[in-house]
């Protein structure tokens, strides 16, 4: 049965050029994919860091001879599952593709892990093997006698960066910066020597079909614990063409370049940058530490950048850095934000300094990720997320269980190629948000007339003022459209008579603020219930290794 989302989806139509559907079985796995475009592209840069670049031709060599060790030397069989935990750096992409042509899951890992988290994902996950930078290999250290893991791969930041500039930098990184921690961990191999050796080694192919596990990619863990959720080749092929097709009439194949901020072994970045732009020859510059935001401007400066994808607090972060509205954007096309909610205020000033309009998409890590994304011909910020991706069906589910109507806000739900086959070992959790194939996402939503969606929160950061429903990205747009306002987030907090109260926490562009203004900005603009009643000014706000704000950790 249709929803009325994709019936008016279809009646609308979506902009020339973008297909309402994709054949998910286009090809049998990320492999065959792969395999075809690095033939296409060789001799195009495929990823830079750092100033060194690695062509697809030199990423398919490399990505061979890292398959053929995991699997002569360290004995690794399909579906055997693999760790990578390295910030953005080229020893990535190589280490991803050559564990999947090894015929390996994935198992991607936040570099800042505490050593409880990682023990978690990596028993869960019955981790084989792992990639990991010697940064955090302190913290491996703590627990890998608690874990399945039976080989490790250390790496150095400068590792892939050519011989002078690597040790250059891996000199300044340990010695200077002295970001390496000391740490014991016992027959480890180095990177570069499992390169070195696998080049001698013969790469035996493995058959992969569209029910294999690509990935095991672990959720947040926001309402608990993190879970891995199975994502298929299939669910990574039909995701790659639904993105394809979403931005490809605003792109020329073998010509783009695509500023990847974001960290790879995240899902948004992995899909949206890495892997897409695979497909379109593009080149992915691969910034490590993009907190690092007058470095980060720098970098940008060296490079005719066609696309840029990013999360609100990355938008807000280069709008305020000194020398950012100074770069050629002449070149620009895409700018793409997701990962949490694109602000108003952040949205018409990228455009006003770029040039170009700031596309909101959205996703979850269960859809591998894209679900909906702003038409790419659009010509300003409308605070949409846009229309459902190729092949993808959408209901605003009520309460009740009965379908919202048109502007009714109700939880989002999903169908299509790209949603999860379910949690790993986790059927109970699956059951939750998996039912008759439509996937929960806890995100309220409405659609307007014209199938555009919307994001009015997520269900479990509702606020209940004396029973009326207050979304906090409402209360935090409001106030970050105050001049003197960097961030904002909203939490509801405890009140004896009316259940909860607001409260907010402020980062201050003009430290000369009070918490009147920040009072009296909101009553202009809010009824009085969504009005906050407490303030509190912050240095900065918690966020996630992506930069979306952390409301659970203020509550």
């Amino acid at each position: 049965m249709q929803s009325a989302a994709h019936k008016i989806w279809l009646e609308k139509s979506y902009p020339p050029g973008v297909p309402h559907e994709i054949d998910p079985d286009k090809y049998a796995s990320l492999v065959e994919l792969f395999n075809k475009y690095v033939g296409i592209y060789a001799n195009r840069p495929a990823f830079i860091n750092m100033g060194a670049e690695i062509t697809f031709a030199e990423l398919e060599q490399q990505a061979k001879a890292f398959a053929a060790y995991l699997q002569q030397e360290m004995g690794l069989k399909k579906g055997d599952k693999f760790a990578i935990m390295v910030p953005n750096c080229l020893q990535y992409p190589i280490a991803l593709f050559g564990a999947l042509l090894a015929g390996l899951t994935v198992v991607n890992v936040n570099p800042l892990y505490t050593a409880r988290e990682l023990e978690h994902q990596l028993k869960d996950s019955g981790t084989k093997a792992i990639l990991i930078i010697e940064n955090f290999a302190n913290t491996l250290e703590q627990v890998i006698d608690k874990t399945p893991v039976e080989h490790v791969i250390l790496t150095s930041l400068g590792d892939r960066l050519g011989m002078v500039k690597g040790a250059i930098v891996n000199f300044a990184v340990k010695y200077v910066k002295k970001m390496v921690p000391s740490f014991k961990l016992a027959d480890t191999v180095r990177f570069n020597h499992v390169l070195s050796k696998g080049l001698a080694l013969p790469y035996t192919p493995v058959l992969l079909t569209g029910d294999d596990l690509a990935f095991l990619q672990y959720t947040g863990g926001t309402t608990g614990v993190s879970k891995g959720a199975m994502l298929t080749h299939r669910n990574m092929v039909s995701n790659l063409q639904q993105a394809k097709a979403a931005i490809k009439p605003q792109l020329e194949e073998g010509k783009e370049l695509v500023v990847t901020a974001l960290p790879l072994y995240h899902i948004f970045a992995l899909t949206a940058n890495c892997l897409t732009f695979i497909t379109l020859g593009g080149t992915n510059l691969l910034i490590t530490n993009p907190r690092d935001m007058p470095g980060f401007v720098k970098e940008l400066s060296k490079y005719q950048f066609t696309a840029l994808t990013g999360v609100n607090t990355l938008f807000n972060g280069l709008l305020n850095t000194p020398g950012f509205a100074d770069l050629d954007f002449s070149y620009l096309k895409v700018s793409l934000g997701g990962g949490m909610a694109v602000q108003r205020p952040v949205a018409e000033k990228w455009e006003e300094v770029t040039n170009t309009r700031l596309l909101e998409g959205y996703g979850l890590t269960e859809c591998a990720p894209l679900v909906t994304l702003c038409p790419y011909n659009q010509k300003h910020y409308t605070g949409t997320i846009g229309l459902p991706a190729s092949s993808t069906d959408i209901r605003i589910v009520k309460d009740d269980g009965s379908e919202a109507a048109i502007d009714e806000p109700g939880e989002m739900w999903v169908k299509g190629p790209q949603v999860m086959t379910g949690y790993y070992n986790r059927p109970e959790a699956t059951d939750e948000i998996l039912k008759d194939g439509w996937l929960a996402t806890g995100d309220i939503a409405t659609m307007d007339e014209n199938g555009f969606f919307k994001i009015v929160d997520r269900k479990k950061d509702m606020i209940i003022v004396s029973g009326f429903n207050v979304f906090p990205n409402e209360i935090e747009e409001i106030i970050v459209s105050h001049t003197g306002v960097l961030e904002a987030a909203a939490i509801g907090v405890p009140h004896e008579v009316c259940g909860e109260e607001i409260k907010v926490f402020v980062v201050l562009k003009d430290k000369s603020l009070t918490k009147e203004d920040i009072i009296a900005h909101c009553r202009i603009n809010l009824t009085n219930y969504k009005v906050p009643k407490q303030v509190e000014f912050r240095d900065e706000l918690p966020k996630s290794n992506v930069g979306k704000i952390l409301r659970r950790e203020l509550r």
